[in-house]
């Protein structure tokens, strides 16, 4: 039996990608709000999923989530059309997702609301500690959603500083608490959400990833979440982790030019990839200052220098002041750090370890370490393909709480077949 799901915030389609992969999901409907993540995972669901174009178009659902009666009933407003109508097949506009669902059940909703408003660094960064920042409160739109379709379970995932985000003085995680228990969900209480921080490095991905597992099922469920939270955490492989090498080991090496080539309004300052089989597998154009502060930095470990030190390199090679780290490299023998939407912008945080090649990290090493396959297109600008990556849910990851949530559902088949 596969379990139907519908995919909220889709990005690119990493959630949606691991619980595929289980082989025991089918997928009703996808809904993400920015095109080239809705470009890249139409494409996918045709090159890998075995959808024609026109289903691919229907199933993936360009549209603000925050509109949630016209996304779920269809019937959308004049200024929904204008702005989204071009991009959505019209059994859509005219019938909302419930067009999509038909008669199928939808067993689970699945997806994780922009992090950036919960994310520690946004919230260091920033003048308000964004407070005033609308994606605090995405969740209720995910939460209404889930209203609207009754699953039998929800997967709602997101950073771990929303464990500590309180926008308005309101913890956010007593806001979703609140708002999911009052359409009849039971989650973990705000004490015990700190018990579900799950890391993506336990899951076979290479690099260091904490997220919030949040799982909510009907209040009079048959399934149990204690069930399920030890179904998910028998999924992770704690003998052997992954490190760099062994994700973006095998790529071919891209070495810095002697002189940097103009070709036509790109300067390129590396080597060309030789294997065409390879894709997005090209370096940024790096400038001989910045070349000069990769080498150095990963040749003399600068990784584990104090801080104080970090940021008097920078003042020396930049003319810049700063208060915070500015380069970080990847180290062969070790998970990568967090990959994160900042790399849209530039890639000092990821060096590659590689000091002869004076390079950031690309879009297909990037892709490797959120253990993407290989043959995953991203379509769209570099700065897309970097941002979609780094917002995106690691392929293994999704598969492990896909595989564990796999079991649950099989163990109660019958209890939740009565209840329909």
């Amino acid at each position: 039996m596969a379990y139907n799901f519908i995919d909220l915030f889709a990005g690119c389609g990493g959630l949606s990608e691991g619980f595929l992969q289980t082989g025991h999901y089918r997928a009703l409907a996808h809904v993400e709000w920015e095109k080239p993540m809705v470009d890249t995972l139409r494409n996918r669901l045709v090159q890998q999923w075995d959808h024609t174009e026109e289903d691919a178009r229907k199933k993936v659902v360009l549209f603000d989530i925050q509109k949630t009666d016209e996304l779920v009933n269809g019937n959308w407003t004049k200024d929904s059309i204008d702005k989204y109508g071009t991009y959505n097949h019209d059994d859509v506009v005219n019938g909302g997702l419930r067009h999509l669902v038909a008669d199928h059940h939808v067993h689970m909703i699945i997806g994780g609301p922009p992090c950036q408003a919960y994310s520690i660094h946004g919230r260091a960064t920033s003048n308000n500690n964004m407070d005033d920042d609308y994606r605090n409160y995405l969740f209720e739109s995910f939460c209404r959603v889930v209203d609207a379709f009754r699953p039998d379970l929800f997967v709602f995932e997101n950073v771990a500083g929303l464990l500590s985000a309180h926008p308005g003085g309101i913890p956010v995680r007593n806001r979703i608490y609140d708002s999911f228990h009052a359409i009849g969900y039971e989650i973990r209480t705000p004490e015990e959400l700190p018990n579900v921080l799950y890391n993506a490095y336990d899951f076979n991905v290479p690099q260091n990833r904490p997220r919030v597992i949040i799982v909510g099922i009907p209040q009079d469920s048959p399934l149990d979440l204690n069930e399920i939270y030890n179904a998910i955490s028998n999924q992770r492989n704690l003998e052997r982790h992954l490190n760099v090498y062994d994700a973006i080991g095998h790529l071919p090496p891209l070495y810095p030019l002697e002189h940097p080539v103009r070709e036509g309004r790109v300067t390129r300052s590396h080597t060309l990839n030789p294997n065409p089989e390879i894709t997005l597998h090209e370096a940024r154009n790096h400038n001989a200052r910045d070349r000069q502060i990769y080498m150095d930095w990963v040749n003399n470990n600068m990784n584990h220098i104090p801080h104080q030190a970090m940021v008097d390199y920078y003042l020396a090679m930049t003319g810049h002041h700063t208060l915070f780290q500015k380069y970080k490299s990847l180290e062969w023998n070790q998970p990568s750090h967090t990959i994160v939407a900042h790399l849209a912008k530039d890639g000092h945080m990821f060096i590659h370890p590689d000091a002869n090649q004076a390079r950031s990290i690309t879009i297909r090493e990037a892709a490797c370490l959120m253990t993407f396959p290989m043959d995953y297109q991203f379509l769209g600008s570099r700065p897309y393909n970097y941002k979609m990556i780094g917002n995106a849910v690691p392929v293994r990851f999704a598969q492990g709480i896909g595989t564990g949530i796999y079991y649950c559902l099989q163990n109660h088949q019958e209890e939740i077949i009565e209840e329909l």
